[in-house]
Formats: C-alpha cells, sequence, structure tokens
C-alpha cells in the first residue's frame, strides 16, 4: 500500500540533489527525531491540517513501501484510529513514485485525493 508523506518543496528539492531525505517533520530531521512520519491517503489531510495549516509551498510524497532501504513500521499514535507508517531512517529518493499537490477548501483547510 502507498504511503505518503507531507514535505516542503525546497527540502524534497534538497533531497533530489543528495539522493536522501532527511526531514521527520515540520523543523525536525530523522536523526532527531528517530523516523520520517509518513500518512496513509487518508490520514494525510488531517495532518496537513493540524501540523502545516499556515505552511504554503507544501507537496505530498508518494513513496512505494517496496522500495524504502529503511525499515518500516506502522506504529500506533495516542488518539489516532488507525496506526501511521514511520520510516525509520532515511527515505531514498528512489522510493518516491512521484509527489502529489495539497489544496485548499473554501474553508482555507487542506485537503488531499490520493
Amino acid at each position: 500500500m502507498t504511503i505518503y508523506h507531507i514535505a516542503l518543496r525546497t527540502d524534497w528539492a534538497d533531497a533530489v540533489a543528495t539522493g536522501e531525505y532527511h526531514v521527520s517533520t515540520r523543523g525536525k530531521t530523522v536523526e532527531e527525531e528517530g523516523f520520517i512520519h509518513a500518512s496513509t491517503a487518508v490520514q494525510v489531510a488531517g495532518v496537513s491540517n493540524a501540523f502545516y495549516a499556515d505552511a504554503e509551498d507544501l507537496l505530498v510524497l508518494v513513496i512505494d513501501p517496496e522500495k524504502l532501504t529503511a525499515p518500516l513500521r506502522y506504529d500506533p499514535v495516542p488518539g489516532a484510529d488507525a496506526p501511521f507508517p514511520h520510516i525509520y531512517g532515511p527515505l531514498n529518493v528512489d522510493a518516491v513514485t512521484g509527489t502529489a499537490e495539497l489544496r485548499r477548501d473554501t474553508d482555507g483547510r487542506y485537503v488531499f485525493e490520493g
């Protein structure tokens, strides 16, 4: 099953240049956090509105878990209905099969139709 990661365009451009993506979540690296936060398709909008509501210039990385070189685990998150996927190491850019856009609805909330 495809997983997703919300990224700033500049962070993704840096990763393409170096071959690895090291951002865990907004303002933290995988080295600081211990893993990269990811989401299933139904989790993307909730995460983007909870943690990136004031951010612009975002995109969603579309990730093929079969291509990851770092371990992937689904971990329970307090208050969440379902576990979230976490990548326990840097994200190799060749595991990203594409990018998707986040858009805002008429109320200004992010929506995702992955």
